[in-house]
């Protein structure tokens, strides 16, 4: 199947095909027979990295044998990460998302070169100081005193697609709890609110432990579960969570929509 826009909605889509907040398309191997994988989001967009989909997309290797180690690389497009098989049954996987960078022109936003570390970003008239960051795809994260599923659906799609933004941008709204633990909500680019995000989770934490307002490790809690989060010296952001197998199929049609 070719991973169009058409079909990837239509896959998707929770009334016409199987229903999923994602596409991970692979394995894709090049001539040096390293692993690739395609991420496409549920409105047919393609996604550089994901988290969670990488400990899913890891556990489904190591299952069908397309690795025979605990330890392996997957090439995306937002980056080379490492999975590690905390044990045999693939039931909880670390994922080495890699290094964040505040850097504008990699994440990226418009205006000059800078480190947008605390950005004033305007959101029909109310304002938020924000710290903005690539882990391989972009993220803006707003720090708050508590969050809630209403305000991440009413202002998350306003941030997603602010001019600041030209390549759109995943938001987490974040609440420290202590100085290891933080709750957030996620309004995810090309998803809308999304229950759990590994990438999001690796942002969060990221940005929080830049504003000096977290220690690691750092569980971070989302509606759909929790994840730890560890960032060493050199700044590598580890990712730490299960991975529970659902269902498996055979799809014998798929009505393009």
């Amino acid at each position: 199947i070719e991973p169009t826009p058409e079909v990837i909605r239509s896959l998707c889509h929770r009334h016409f095909g199987v229903g999923a907040d994602g596409i991970l398309y692979g394995p894709i191997k090049d001539a040096s027979d390293r692993l690739h994988v395609r991420i496409f989001n549920p409105d047919g967009s393609e996604a550089e990295k994901s988290g969670n989909g990488l400990r899913i997309f890891a556990r489904y290797l190591y299952e069908a044998h397309y690795v025979q180690t605990q330890s392996f690389a997957i090439h995306t497009l937002g980056g080379i990460v490492t999975a590690h098989l905390q044990d045999d049954t693939g039931n909880v996987i670390k994922i080495e998302m890699g290094t964040v960078t505040f850097c504008s022109t990699d994440i990226p936003t418009a205006g000059p070169d800078r480190q947008v570390v605390n950005e004033a970003l305007d959101i029909n008239g109310r304002q938020y100081q924000v710290p903005c960051l690539s882990i391989g795809n972009p993220h803006c994260v707003i720090p708050l005193p508590e969050v809630s599923e209403s305000q991440t659906k009413t202002v998350g799609p306003w941030v997603e697609c602010h001019p600041l933004f030209p390549n759109r941008i995943n938001v987490q709204f974040v609440q420290v709890i202590d100085r290891h633990t933080l709750d957030i909500r996620i309004w995810e680019r090309g998803a809308g609110y999304t229950l759990a995000s590994g990438s999001s989770a690796c942002a969060a934490a990221a940005a929080s432990h830049k504003l000096s307002l977290v220690d690691s490790p750092i569980n971070v809690c989302m509606p759909g579960g929790s994840l730890r989060i560890d960032i060493n010296a050199t700044g590598l952001i580890c990712m730490t969570g299960p991975v529970e197998k659902v269902f498996e199929g055979c799809l014998t049609s798929l009505p393009v929509r």
